[in-house]
């Protein structure tokens, strides 16, 4: 009964995960990756020249690069509207983190301009006048992600040309085995076969001569 209830239930789950593919299906709703989402679903856009020397005048030299990141976000938390002002909403791109942290942790920037997007309730900023050299490494770094490492990819065949390899051999070494065992098994047959006929008890007409074989099978 137990499990004619579970088999049951099951069938249940299934028919209920069918029917929200069909709904999902009959309502053709279109499959996007997440950077279309992102570029459609711009809730605010905006450019701002943020103050930061207020901010990191307040904490000692050796912690004034971290305050001046913090008071970035805090800005940008209260004028893009987050909700609950969370600064974990807030995200700062490598190019301006680097921009702040150029001269090091005693002397980052009085003030930056940033571009700040907020999509799906999430802020993310990036550096508005953008210098020649950060132009170039954000292009070099571009460059690297599209380009595929031949090494790595080379090492990638030679491993699996040699698995192939070892598969084809072990393949190979089964199959004779296989047959020996098969011929063995045969062999083996034979032998208890011919065994059992050697054992069979002999009859009591056949321990007889062959006279007296004869007059018995007359009677």
């Amino acid at each position: 009964m137990a499990e004619e209830k579970q088999k049951i239930e099951k069938e249940e789950v299934k028919t209920e995960v069918v029917e929200k593919k069909e709904n999902k299906k009959s309502l053709n709703l279109p499959t996007k990756n997440k950077k279309e989402i992102k570029e459609e679903k711009i809730e605010l856009e905006r450019v701002y020249i943020v103050p930061l020397r207020k901010g990191f005048l307040k904490v000692p030299q050796y912690k004034r690069a971290k305050k001046a990141v913090k008071t970035l976000k805090e800005f940008l938390a209260k004028h893009m509207k987050v909700e609950n002002r969370d600064l974990n909403k807030v995200k700062i791109d490598i190019y301006l983190n680097n921009e702040i942290w150029f001269k090091g942790i005693k002397k980052p920037l009085s003030k930056v301009k940033v571009k700040a997007k907020k999509i799906n309730g999430i802020v993310y900023a990036e550096l508005e006048d953008i210098s020649d050299y950060v132009k170039w490494t954000k292009q070099k770094n571009d460059k690297k992600k599209t380009k595929v490492n031949k090494k790595a990819l080379e090492k990638v065949i030679t491993q699996e040309a040699s698995e192939d390899k070892i598969k084809q051999e072990r393949s190979d070494k089964e199959t004779p085995e296989k047959s020996t065992q098969v011929n063995e098994k045969t062999e083996n047959m034979k032998v208890e076969s011919t065994k059992h006929i050697t054992q069979t008890k002999p009859t009591k007409i056949d321990n007889l001569s062959t006279t007296t074989q004869r007059k018995a099978l007359k009677k």
